[in-house]
């Protein structure tokens, strides 16, 4: 199984940005955070770096039963989602797999909740 859900899209980078934040609102998800490695690489390190983001989405509903289950859970959250362009200019955009990072711990209802939450994050990665 695979740690990522991944795909390739035509579209540029900003508007990659947009449309998988626009795609995960309708799956219930909001981007709580957001880190522009390029710029903080910038800052930090003055080095200069290709166009990457990570935002950190919240499915409030999942979230809340996930935490009821296992209090530590919390050190999973958010689903990160990654967009990146590559050196030869095309834009990936990749989504945590929640049945890698939180399925597989022991525990059925938490597997339960991967599996909806992962099919979430799939749906909104493949309407790009």
């Amino acid at each position: 199984m695979k740690l990522d859900i991944s795909k390739n899209v035509d579209l540029e980078f900003n508007n990659a940005v947009d449309q998988i934040t626009s795609e995960l609102k309708k799956e219930g998800f909001g981007v709580i955070t957001e880190i522009d490695l390029k710029e903080k690489f910038k800052e930090k390190l003055r080095v200069n770096y290709r166009n990457y983001k990570i935002l950190g989405a919240c499915n409030p509903e999942y979230a809340h039963k996930a935490i009821g289950v296992d209090d530590k859970i919390g050190l999973m959250l958010p689903c990160n989602i990654l967009v990146q362009q590559h050196e030869d200019g095309h834009v990936e955009v990749s989504a945590i797999n929640p049945l890698q990072s939180i399925g597989g711990m022991g525990d059925k209802e938490l597997d339960k909740l991967a599996t909806e939450v992962s099919q979430k994050l799939k749906s909104a990665v493949d309407r790009l």
